[in-house]
């Protein structure tokens, strides 16, 4: 699968050599020099971001929100050459999935870009039929109809595991660990909002709510 990439930098040379080393890895690659052309960009969403902070027009932080309003799940790494520390904490309290700051090898930016490439899509999977939904699990994507469900990566990390324990009580115990992790400290109240937010986006899913334990998925 050959990935889209969108790669914002202000500088034309760095921008050149960044986008030199990304397209040898057989990548889609898109580069801008503004963030308002990357705006421009945000309704066709790439695989992921590579997104410089300091840019003449639009402030990296405000891009970034607006990439994660519109595609929540679509992974942004951040780069800039300002203090790491603020830069690191703001970018990952607004969504950002990996921080590197300048200067950097180029080399060191395609790494990182597999990595998260793989955390986040995985090894090539086929299409879940869950009628009248097709579930990507690589591009972790959901289509109805031809038009993209957008899904924040809870939501569609709950859905995953709905649909790999189909027709099974599930109580929110199991989904807390799953979804949440066996470090998560917090109540399991975030699982019901999180199985509502589900059901809104996607109403045909037939989850069946078991008072008192939990869910179950029910398909035929």
């Amino acid at each position: 699968m050959s990935y889209k990439i969108y790669l914002v930098e202000d500088d034309k040379n760095l921008n050149l050599i960044l986008t030199s080393y990304l397209e040898k890895e057989n990548w889609e690659l898109t580069s801008f020099l503004t963030g308002e052309e990357a705006r421009k960009a945000i309704n066709d969403p790439p695989h992921l971001w590579i997104l410089d902070i300091m840019l003449p027009d639009i402030d990296g932080y405000q891009l970034l929100k607006e990439i994660k309003l519109k595609t929540p799940q679509v992974p942004v790494i951040f780069i800039s050459a300002r203090d790491a520390n603020i830069d690191r904490v703001l970018g990952l309290e607004l969504g950002s999935d990996d921080y590197l700051p300048k200067p950097f090898l180029p080399r060191e930016l395609v790494i990182r870009t597999k990595n998260l490439l793989e955390r986040v899509y995985g090894s090539p999977a086929k299409t879940i039929n869950i009628p009248p939904y097709a579930i990507d699990e690589r591009g972790r994507r959901v289509n109805l109809n031809n038009e993209t469900i957008n899904l924040t990566s809870k939501e569609f990390d709950l859905l995953i595991y709905f649909v790999k324990n189909q027709n099974l009580a599930l109580s929110r115990e199991q989904i807390l660990e799953s979804v949440w992790g066996p470090d998560y400290f917090g109540t399991d109240r975030v699982v019901d909002d999180l199985v509502k937010r589900l059901r809104k986006k996607m109403p045909k899913l037939n989850i069946e709510t078991i008072y008192g334990y939990g869910y179950r998925m029910i398909v035929s």
